[in-house]
């Protein structure tokens, strides 16, 4: 029994070794796990690690601002003229166009009004370059006095440049300018702008939009544009491009605002082609005289067209007109026959029923030649019953009363005068509604700023905007001064530059100031006054005078009563600072200037400048 139990104890010894084999091997087995195990966790540590990195990098990316781009407004904001826009970024400036603005009524003479530019010459070295829409002169008008200080490279379509030229030879700087043609389609990199031209059509050929790629995103500058299906060069708006920068998405859009009161689309500039062969027709065997803008090439063009199918010759009255179609004539922008523009000199020469006048002055300018003409101080041209007049444009709004004033006095003088609208003798170059909400839907931007235009011109297209999709929050309706950054995140104002109205008065640019203004308006609605007296220096005593003299106020012969008082209260003046011991000749001055301002407007209810002049003898 015995030796059984032990034969059966001797496997369980077996058994027991091979349990703790078994233990040993799983031990073994679990350690390497263990070890497989920490590597696999050290290497997903590790790329958890990264994979944090990376999301903490791209969050930042994600969270960096957008690289905003500066824009200041100079000109053509809440007003008609002046245009300048100046665009900033890294440290870079490019300029769109330099215009001009004519004179107000009440800017006694002033020759023309250009914007301030006094920011540009403080930042001279970061201005790449003047970018020009078209040749008008609210867009060109400003470049002379620009670049007499701030001689940068000026970028610009044939017909423009040829404009400019024209412009700084008369103001000597043709030599020394930088300009540069291009062409529609044409990329201009200047470092931290890229800059493309795209054509628009207009009442000037060769007119462009720009397409300002930085880094902040595109910005499109329409320039002034219409959409015209039937232009007289031929050369249709290239919508499809603007579709194409539209589709890669456009961050702002500033367009031309002047018709955005009017609905529908402008008419065609062939429209008038049409019109003015039915005029012609009317005027029979009178002479016709037609008055447009001087750089309205394409109009220029269908007159002399209409001329040639009439069997008229045309002669040409004002001198901006002539230089824009000698321009015109080299360029090969305007064509006539030979032998049929005939000098103003010659058209006496010719029966009336032979002759078309072209001539300036639409706007009833005083100085123009449509106005000599009127008030029968044109030395060429006499207006009478044989004169059939044709005003082939729109009065800019300011101007309705000038141009009137203009008719009245061709009437007056027998002249039949055609300006309505409903004769269809003027288009405008600019887009109306229709067209305005046409270019919005194929820029598609994500903020829009109306620009070119007074005040109404762009509320009502920012009004537009808003009816197209784009949210209010993302129009802005900027004004002269302004300075905003435009970046992907919104549009910030960062302040007013200090601007002012610069006056060009002769020779002189910016001496004539508002106080100027003030003084002539003064001058010419109330007169002048003058008392003049001379005074002993050791005395006091009156030696001379004073004399009163007047200008522009009262006749001093009807009013002698007047005068004789205005003497002896300026006398009483002098004496009584002299008595008190006011020797200072300022406040002698002032006194005697106070107390014959005081005489006048008692009398007679005038208020005239007073301007005293004390001598010491």
């Amino acid at each position: 029994m015995q030796n059984e139990i032990k034969k059966e104890r001797k496997p369980k010894k077996a058994n027991q070794n091979n349990v703790k084999k078994e233990k040993l091997q799983k031990q073994s087995a679990k350690k390497a796990t263990q070890q497989k195990s920490k590597k696999d966790t050290s290497k997903s540590t590790k790329k958890t690690a990264k994979s944090k990195t990376y999301q903490r990098k791209s969050r930042a990316q994600k969270s960096a601002p957008a690289a905003p781009v500066k824009v200041s407004f100079l000109g053509g904001l809440n007003e008609i003229g002046k245009n300048m826009t100046v665009y900033e970024i890294d440290g870079q400036m490019i300029v769109v166009d330099c215009g001009l603005a004519f004179p107000e009524q009440d800017m006694l003479g002033i020759d023309l009004v250009i914007p301030d530019f006094t920011y540009l010459k403080e930042n001279i070295s970061k201005i790449k370059g003047v970018f020009i829409t078209h040749g008008h002169e609210d867009h060109i008008g400003g470049l002379p006095y620009l670049l007499r200080d701030v001689n940068v490279p000026v970028y610009g379509t044939r017909l423009t440049i040829g404009l400019i030229e024209g412009k700084l030879k008369e103001h000597n700087l043709l030599s020394s300018a930088k300009l540069n043609v291009i062409k529609p389609g044409d990329v201009i990199n200047t470092g931290a702008f890229t800059v493309e031209a795209i054509h628009v059509n207009h009442s000037i050929p060769d007119a462009l939009a720009f397409a300002i790629s930085s880094k902040a995103g595109t910005v499109i500058q329409t320039g002034d544009f219409k959409i015209d299906s039937t232009p007289i060069d031929g050369g249709m708006i290239d919508l499809n491009r603007f579709g194409e920068i539209g589709s890669q998405g456009v961050l702002c859009m500033l367009s031309d605002s002047t018709n955005a009161e009017r609905p529908g689309y402008t008419e065609s500039e062939k429209k008038v082609g049409e019109s003015l062969e039915g005029l012609f027709h009317k005027a029979g065997k009178r002479r016709i005289i037609l008055a447009t803008f001087a750089s309205n090439v394409h109009r220029v063009q269908q007159v002399i067209n209409v001329a040639k199918k009439m069997g008229r010759k045309v002669a040409l009255s004002g001198r901006s007109l002539e230089n824009v179609v000698t321009i015109g004539m080299e360029m090969g922008y305007l064509d006539a026959d030979e032998g049929q523009i005939v000098s103003i000199d010659m058209i006496n020469r010719y029966t009336p029923e032979e002759m078309v006048i072209i001539t300036t002055g639409s706007q009833g300018e005083p100085m123009s030649a449509l106005s000599r003409m009127a008030f029968s101080d044109h030395r060429k041209v006499n207006v009478g019953p044989n004169d059939f007049v044709i005003i082939s444009a729109t009065p800019i709004p300011g101007n309705e009363k000038t141009v009137s004033n203009v008719i009245n006095e061709l009437m007056k003088l027998g002249a039949e005068v055609i300006y309505e609208k409903t004769e269809g003798i003027h288009v405008s170059g600019h887009a109306c509604q229709e067209e305005l909400k046409l270019m919005m839907g194929l820029v598609k931007p994500q903020f829009f700023i109306p620009a070119h235009g007074e005040q109404k011109h762009l509320r009502k297209h920012a009004m537009l905007a808003e009816s197209m999709g784009i949210d209010s929050k993302n129009i802005y309706v900027a004004d002269n001064g302004v300075q905003i950054e435009i970046s992907k995140d919104g549009i910030k104002e960062l302040g007013q530059l200090p601007i002012a109205k610069v006056f060009v008065d002769g020779s002189g640019v910016g001496d004539v100031g508002n106080v100027v203004i003030h003084d002539r308006k003064r001058l010419s609605e109330d007169g002048l006054i003058v008392v003049v007296a001379s005074i002993d220096g050791y005395s006091g005593d009156i030696v001379a005078g004073p004399e009163i003299i007047s200008r522009g106020f009262v006749y001093v012969k009807e009013s002698e009563e007047l005068i004789d008082d205005a003497r002896d209260i300026a006398r009483y003046a002098i004496e009584d600072c002299v008595n008190r011991g006011s020797t200072d000749w300022n406040t002698m001055k002032a006194r005697v200037r106070d107390e014959v301002s005081h005489l006048m407007f008692e009398k007679t209810g005038r208020n005239p400048m007073i301007l005293s002049i004390i001598m010491e003898v």
